[in-house]
């Protein structure tokens, strides 16, 4: 009985050995070494005209702005405009103040 015991317990030895060894070839990995990669090696899948692509137009958006953001850059640098526009909003205070021209 003691005898089986033994031997039962030295096979479940050896089977656990066997099955759970770190091989020498799986501590050759890279990822096992340096499990994180570096961004230009994480970018690669991206094609580089998309990327400037992208670029581009995000220059040509900050140099086209909408007609709302060049009327609140001309309200905020005229300070009275500004204070109006803290109480009425700067649609309103652009109108007020730049809205109606007068030309003589």
């Amino acid at each position: 009985m003691m005898r089986t015991l033994i031997i039962l317990t030295l096979l479940a030895v050896l089977v656990m050995a066997a099955t759970c060894y770190e091989s020498h070839e799986s501590m050759e990995s890279h990822e096992y070494l340096h499990p994180f990669i570096n961004r230009q090696r994480a970018n690669d899948f991206i094609q580089a005209d998309t990327r400037l692509e992208a670029i581009s137009r995000e220059r040509m958006r900050k140099r086209i702005k909408s007609p709302q953001e060049r009327q609140r850059e001309i309200c905020e640098d005229y300070y009275p405009c500004e204070q109006y526009a803290f109480h009425h909003g700067y649609a309103a205070a652009y109108r007020h103040y730049f809205g109606r021209r007068r030309t003589k």
